[in-house]
C-alpha cells in the first residue's frame, strides 16, 4: 500500500522531517523532528515542529508513532513536544544503547541510563512497524551510527543519513560506533528493496550542479546514480573512498548539544538548583 508521506524541510539544519499517513485510518507517524536551536544564545523554539503539528491537525490525524531514524548529531529532536501535543510513542533503534555508553564517558553524564529506557520503544531488525493498515518494518542499517535504522513503511523507506541523494552519496562513518564496511552492508539491505520503492532521505544539502533541496529518490536511482555506491562498487573501494573522505570532515555544527539532547530523547538535562538546564561543553577532547 502507499502511504501519504508529507515532507517539512528544515533549511536551517537541512533536515527532512516526514509525516507518513494511512490515507484509511487516518494513523500517521512522524519521523526525524526538528526541534530549533540557536547555538549562540542557546534559545530553543518550536516553529519547525509547529508546522508537523498544524498539518497533522489540520488533516485530523492521529500520531502513532514518533520514530528516530538514529541519535542525530546535526539538529535536536522535537519528539517529546510532538508527544505532550499529540500522544504517539517515541521509538529509535535498539543500539541506542551503545550510542549512550559512549557520550555518557564523553559528556560524564550521569542521570541517563545507558539501557534505552528513555524512549518508548526501542526497534529491532525485522520488528513490526505498521502505521494504520499499513504495514511496515525495521532493517537495521548500521554505519553511520550504530542505532541507525530504516524504516520501511508500504512502498516508502526512510533511510535517514545512511544515503543521501544520488548526487550527493551517502553520510560519514566516522563518529564514534561508525564503521564504512558496516555502511556498506546496510546500504546492500537496502538496494534488495524493490526498484520502485520511494526512498526518503533525512538530508540534502545540495548537489554541484542542484539549485533545489530535494529528499526523495528510489531504488532504482540509488542503485543507478549513486555517486559512491551504485551498482558494481565494492566494499573495498566504497571504505577506502568513505575513510578517505571523512578524514577531511569537521565536526557538525550542532553535534555537542544535539547528542546530548537526543540520547535522552529529545529531553534536556536535569535543571541545576537553579532551575535552569545546561548543556556541557567538553574542552579539548573531541
Amino acid at each position: 500500500m502507499t502511504p501519504n508521506v508529507t515532507p517539512f524541510f528544515d533549511e536551517a539544519t537541512n533536515t527532512a522531517t516526514y509525516v507518513v499517513a494511512d490515507p484509511e485510518s487516518k494513523q500517521c507517524a512522524v519521523i526525524d523532528s526538528v526541534l530549533d536551536y540557536d547555538a549562540a544564545s542557546g534559545r530553543t523554539s518550536t516553529e519547525s515542529a509547529d508546522k508537523v503539528v498544524s498539518h497533522i491537525q489540520s488533516e485530523e490525524l492521529t500520531l502513532t508513532r514518533i520514530l528516530e531514524t538514529h541519535v542525530h548529531a546535526d539538529h535536536l529532536t522535537a519528539a517529546p513536544y510532538l508527544q505532550d501535543i499529540l500522544g504517539g510513542e517515541i521509538g529509535i533503534g535498539e543500539q541506542v544503547t551503545a550510542v549512550q555508553s559512549v557520550f555518557n564517558k564523553i559528556f560524564n553524564v550521569k542521570d541517563v541510563d545507558p539501557d534505552g529506557s528513555q524512549f518508548d520503544q526501542l526497534l529491532n531488525d525485522g520488528d513490526n512497524l505498521s502505521v494504520g493498515s499499513i504495514e511496515g518494518y525495521v532493517i537495521a542499517t548500521p554505519g553511520h551510527t550504530p542505532a541507525c535504522c530504516t524504516y520501511v513503511i508500504g512502498d516508502a523507506a526512510f533511510v535517514g543519513d545512511t544515503l543521501f541523494m544520488p548526487d550527493s552519496g551517502t553520510a560519514r562513518c566516522d563518529f564514534p560506533g561508525g564503521d564504512a564496511t558496516m555502511m556498506y552492508d546496510s546500504i546492500m539491505k537496502i538496494f534488495q528493496l524493490p526498484l520502485e520503492t520511494r526512498v526518503f532521505i533525512c538530508h540534502d544539502y545540495k548537489g554541484k550542479n542542484r539549485e533545489n533541496f530535494e529528499w526523495e529518490t528510489t531504488i532504482a536511482e540509488q542503485r543507478e546514480k549513486n555517486i559512491q555506491i551504485h551498482d558494481g562498487v565494492s566494499k573495498q573501494e566504497f571504505v577506502q573512498f568513505r575513510s578517505t573522505r571523512d578524514a577531511t570532515l569537521s565536526m557538525p555544527k550542532l553535534i555537542l548539544p544535539s547528542i546530548q539532547v537526543n540520547v535522552r530523547a529529545g529531553r534536556f538535562p536535569p535543571p541545576d538548583d537553579n532551575d535552569i538546564s545546561y548543556l556541557k561543553i567538553p574542552l579539548n577532547l573531541l
